[in-house]
C-alpha cells in the first residue's frame, strides 16, 4: 500500500465525509449489483446483506440481479447502482485504466480473496507448472474471471494460455473436472477454496493433486502483476491435502459508484467492522477485513472518502 500522512488524506477528503456517525439511526438504503443471479457473488451478496442487518437493522440494501460483472461496472459508473461486486482482475484493470481511462470508482471493501492452482489427477506425472506446457489445459470459460487471472498469472512467468498450452474452453464449469478425471486434459485450472470442480476431481478414486507456482515464481508474478499476490490454501480443504498449499492470486472488491454519499461509505465500513469484531464472520464473509483491504488496495486514496474516515477515527489509516 502506497504510504500517505493522516494530514495530506484528510484535506483530500470532502466536506461531506467530514460527517460522523450521527446519522447512524438513520434509515439509510443502498443498491447493490450482484452480477448473476446464482453464483458465489449471489451467495456472498446474500451473506453480506444478512450480516449487516443483524448489526444496522435500519441500513437496507437492496440485491439487485445483473448480466455480469461488466454490466455492474457500467452501472456503477452511470450512477444506477451504489455498490457492486467486481472481480479483481477486472479491478485492477479498472484502476489502471487498461483499455479505457482510469475509473472514479472507489473502494469499498475486500469481498474475499482467489488463491488459484492447477488440479491434475495423482497419478500423473505433473508436478510443476513447466511439467504442463504443450499439455491440454482447461481453463474454463474463454473470456470467464479464471481464464483472465490465468492469462495475468502465466504472462507473469512469460508463458502464454493459447501458445504454451493446449488450450481447451469449455461453455459449463461443470465439464472441466470430468475431463481430467478422464484424461482428456492433463489439468484444470481453477480458485482455491472447496472450488466445486477442484472439490470433484479430489473426490474421484484416483485423487487429486494440486500444481501451483513456485515461491520464487510467486515473486516473479508479483513483480509484474502487482495486484497479484502470496496467498496460502488452508490444509484440508481437499480429500488427500494435508499440507497448506501457498500459491499466488487476487482479491475481489465491493466497489462504489464515484459520488456516492460519503456517509454511506463511512456506515458500510462501520457496519462490517462491527462484524468482524463481534466474531461474526461467516465462512463467505471471513476475509471481508479492514485489514484486506487496505492490503490489498493500491492506496488509501482509491478508498471511498467515507470509508477512508471510519479507518482514520479507528486508528486503522494513519
Amino acid at each position: 500500500m502506497t504510504p500517505i500522512g493522516r494530514r495530506k488524506l484528510l484535506a483530500s477528503l470532502p466536506v461531506a465525509s467530514l460527517v460522523g456517525t450521527s446519522a447512524a439511526a438513520e434509515q439509510m438504503k443502498v443498491t447493490l449489483g450482484l452480477g448473476e443471479a446464482t453464483g458465489g457473488f449471489a451467495a456472498y451478496a446474500a451473506t453480506l446483506v444478512d450480516a449487516i442487518r443483524a448489526v444496522d437493522p435500519t441500513f437496507e440494501i437492496k440485491a439487485v440481479p445483473t448480466k455480469g460483472i461488466p454490466e455492474n461496472v457500467a452501472m456503477l459508473e452511470s450512477g444506477d447502482l451504489d455498490i457492486g461486486l467486481v472481480f479483481g482482475e477486472v479491478a485492477y484493470e479498472l484502476f489502471k485504466g487498461i483499455g479505457r481511462s482510469p475509473t472514479r470508482l472507489k473502494v469499498i471493501s475486500v469481498m474475499y480473496s482467489t488463491p488459484v492452482m492447477f488440479v491434475v489427477r495423482a497419478d500423473s506425472r505433473y508436478r510443476r507448472i513447466g511439467d504442463l506446457k504443450d499439455h491440454p489445459i482447461v481453463w474454463n470459460g474463454r473470456n470467464s474471471n479464471l481464464a483472465v487471472q490465468a492469462r495475468y498469472v502465466m504472462d507473469g512467468l512469460g508463458l502464454n494460455i493459447d501458445e504454451d498450452f493446449q488450450a481447451i474452453y469449455t461453455d459449463q464449469l461443470s465439464e472441466g473436472p470430468q475431463m481430467v478425471i478422464d484424461g482428456q486434459a492433463a489439468a484444470l485450472w481453477g480458485i482455491g477454496n472447496r472450488w466445486p470442480g477442484f472439490v470433484e476431481v479430489a473426490n474421484n478414486a484416483r485423487g487429486a493433486r494440486f500444481v501451483v507456482p513456485s515461491a520464487d515464481q510467486i515473486a516473479h508474478i508479483h513483480a509484474k502483476h502487482g495486484f497479484l499476490t502470496g496467498l496460502t490454501v488452508p490444509a484440508g480443504l481437499y480429500r488427500g491435502q494435508y499440507d497448506a498449499i501457498y500459491t499466488i492470486g487476487g482479491w475481489n472488491f465491493i466497489l462504489a459508484r464515484a459520488d456516492l454519499d460519503d456517509p454511506v461509505g463511512y456506515r458500510l465500513a462501520s457496519s462490517l467492522y462491527k462484524i468482524d469484531r463481534a466474531g461474526a464472520l461467516s465462512r463467505q464473509l471471513t476475509e471481508t477485513t479492514a485489514k484486506n483491504t487496505l492490503a490489498a488496495i493500491p492506496g488509501p486514496e482509491f478508498l471511498q472518502p467515507g470509508v477512508a474516515r471510519f479507518y482514520m477515527k479507528m486508528d486503522l489509516l494513519k
